[in-house]
């Protein structure tokens, strides 16, 4: 039922004048998916006080609550329920969200008692969002069609946050840089297995967006034993920790961890990079860090001075910040471009240095081509603990027996024997390990070259050959966009 109706939601909007792409779809089914999530949660937290003989003081006032302006109901005749023909729709409809119900939610931002709140987090997002549902007719039927569905059992909030990973992932495709809003689960999944976080870590993600880190980290926690009261609120409150630049991705970001039932996630719209490293104290520190940081993005002069090895490279500042951002002991899984292990430009020696010296980066996952759909380049994931100098590299690289796509995606099977060789670092025809002394001690060489793989003679086929070309016009259009974007 939730998928056909979010297939309809998106042929609402498919004809509104508002709403010109996917990432409109998205944007604009979650603040209404949002506001009927909110009214569930309430409701449920009023039978749970009745229950007790307490009374609960709702969160929206009742002018606001979704039962009044969205979904008001009259019975059918039969006794059951259908929204009343008279509700908003039209003019009224689109008048009241614009003038009334998002000047009324954006309040909640100041009078929030803190940042950890649900209050707070209604008043963060709808003072980035704006309705862009032009025609309040089609507003309605949306409205009507998200009404149908229910956040009330367990079952039906995990079968949710599916399907909406499913839109980001569907919008990421989309995009232009499809790595950008989605990571691909079994590939998150597998990097939150190696790095083994703990209940009680504070786990950060600088570039969250869509917030896959985070979400699979609290479901690999929730479900590693069972919680105490204590631990579930450690989990709610003290946990998961994200930056996030982009508003559309940070709403995005926040819908779904709450999906996943983080209630109040602490995640901040801001730009992770405008931070300077030589302000980051102790306090400011996480034991975990998991993230994927863009592809190919360039930042301006003024942002690369807030780091000590100046490049424009969006994602090498992201790998100085997160080397920094980490507790001596700490963790990380960061996945980035595989050209960071070799390119000889000074700040990428300079970075490669930094992290072997600072960090022991015991392990590197090497990526095929297509990992990551609509983003046509090659990556590899970094896993590094920071206090200890490196002496081995131990690499794994992921060789199938199929060209990865749309309709070809990485699964957690394709990376099961990499989770099972890294648990002892074992070599094996996939796997080897470099000693660091034996590397280029000037430019700190880092490529993936597999001593066990034998030289293959046989001819490339030629549909490989065109994916190939492919891959390498989508990454020339990237950097020519981003280059664009600076002038």
């Amino acid at each position: 039922m939730f998928e056909q109706t979010f297939k309809n939601i998106d042929d609402i909007l498919h004809k509104d004048a508002g709403c010109g792409s996917e990432l409109d779809y998205v944007e604009q089914t979650s603040w209404v998916l949002f506001l009927k999530y909110l009214d569930d949660l309430e409701r449920d937290r009023t039978t749970a006080a009745e229950l007790t003989g307490k009374t609960y003081t709702t969160i929206i006032d009742k002018e606001y609550q979704w039962n009044n302006w969205a979904a008001p109901k009259i019975t059918n005749g039969g006794g059951a329920l259908k929204i009343d023909h008279n509700a908003l729709t039209g003019d009224d409809l689109t008048d009241f969200v614009n003038n009334k119900l998002f000047p009324y939610l954006k309040k909640f931002k100041l009078s929030a008692e803190s940042a950890d709140t649900i209050e707070y987090k209604i008043g963060e997002i709808f003072s980035e969002l704006k309705n862009r549902i032009q025609s309040g007719y089609n507003l309605r039927e949306v409205i009507n069609r998200i009404d149908e569905l229910r956040f009330r059992t367990h079952a039906e909030k995990h079968e949710m946050s599916h399907l909406y990973e499913d839109k980001i992932k569907n919008m990421g495709n989309a995009g232009r840089n499809g790595g950008e809003y989605y990571t691909p689960r079994p590939l998150i999944t597998t990097i939150v297995k190696v790095v083994t976080p703990k209940i009680g870590d504070k786990i950060y993600d600088g570039a969250v967006g869509s917030a896959g880190f985070l979400c699979e980290a609290f479901d690999y926690l929730k479900n590693s034993k069972s919680l105490s009261t204590k631990e579930t609120e450690i989990l709610q409150k003290r946990t998961f920790y994200g930056k996030e630049k982009k508003s559309l991705a940070y709403i995005i970001g926040i819908m779904n961890m709450i999906l996943h039932g983080v209630e109040a996630p602490n995640i901040i719209h801001t730009n992770t990079l405008a931070e300077n490293l030589a302000d980051i104290q102790e306090k400011d520190r996480y034991d975990v860090v998991l993230a994927n940081p863009p592809f190919g993005g360039k930042e301006r002069a003024e942002v690369q001075q807030n780091f000590p090895i100046k490049t424009g490279e969006t994602a090498s500042l992201f790998l100085q910040h997160f080397i920094k951002i980490l507790k001596a002991g700490g963790k990380a899984g960061v996945v980035i471009k595989n050209t960071f292990l070799s390119n000889t430009d000074n700040a990428s020696v300079a970075i490669r240095k930094t992290l072997l010296e600072s960090c022991n980066l015991h392990s590197v996952l090497d990526l095929p081509g297509g990992t990551f759909t609509g983003a046509g380049v090659k990556t590899v994931v970094l896993f590094f603990e920071k206090g200890k100098a490196t002496q081995k590299v131990w690499f794994y690289s992921l060789n199938l027996d199929r060209n990865l796509g749309k309709t070809n995606p990485l699964n957690v099977n394709d990376l099961a024997e990499f989770v099972e060789l890294q648990k002892i670092l074992a070599d094996s025809e996939n796997s080897w390990t470099v000693n660091i002394k034996d590397i280029d001690q000037s430019t700190f060489d880092l490529s993936v070259k597999n001593p066990n793989k034998k030289e293959e003679t046989a001819l490339r086929q030629p549909q490989a050959i065109l994916e190939e070309i492919k891959a390498l016009d989508e990454e020339s259009a990237e950097i020519l966009n981003s280059i664009l974007e600076l002038i």
